[in-house]
């Protein structure tokens, strides 16, 4: 009996030893063909930072904000590398007169996401939903909320800026 569980295991292990063999995910293909090491990493993302930043503008002009790519780098063992992007992050900092109230903080949520959503879509990068960071700031004090773009999409219509507020706040 013993006997066949060892045996049982060994061909087990033979079976499995090519699915046990780590191979990278959708790896960028190399000239070369050699193994690469992935890091997390991030990208600029200038033209969509102008255009946010424009827009981001119009809604308060003393606001500020960036779009960058969040992703990973696949460096071979010659020091080249290059980068995937997952997904596209967006980070606004926006001046506020009163960091607890939720109804003007949710208020200028859905300006910022109404500005996000109609950024051009082929400027937009990687397959899967970003993440919207928003620093709103008063004097010396300040407060932020980060939420994945398509969990604040799922939010129920016709909410009040103080609900989106206290909903995308629960989600961090």
């Amino acid at each position: 009996m013993r006997r066949f569980f060892l045996s049982l295991c060994l061909i087990l292990l033979v079976g499995c030893a090519s699915a046990l063999t780590a191979t990278p995910v959708n790896a960028p293909p190399s000239s070369d063909s050699q193994p690469c090491a992935y890091m997390w990493a991030t990208q600029s993302l200038n033209d969509l930072t102008l255009d946010l930043q424009a827009a981001i503008k119009n809604i308060h002009p003393d606001a500020e904000s960036y779009a960058y790519a969040f992703g990973e780098d696949c460096v071979y063992q010659d020091g080249h590398k290059t980068f995937s992007a997952m997904e596209t992050d967006f980070n606004v900092t926006m001046p506020a007169t009163d960091l607890s109230d939720e109804n003007t903080l949710g208020e200028w949520i859905i300006k910022v996401m109404d500005v996000i959503g109609d950024l051009p879509a082929e400027k937009i990068v990687g397959p899967r939903p970003g993440r919207v960071t928003i620093f709103f700031l008063s004097g010396k004090n300040q407060k932020s909320i980060n939420f994945y773009i398509d969990k604040y999409q799922a939010l129920p219509a016709g909410m009040e800026g103080w609900e989106i507020y206290q909903a995308v706040q629960a989600m961090q």
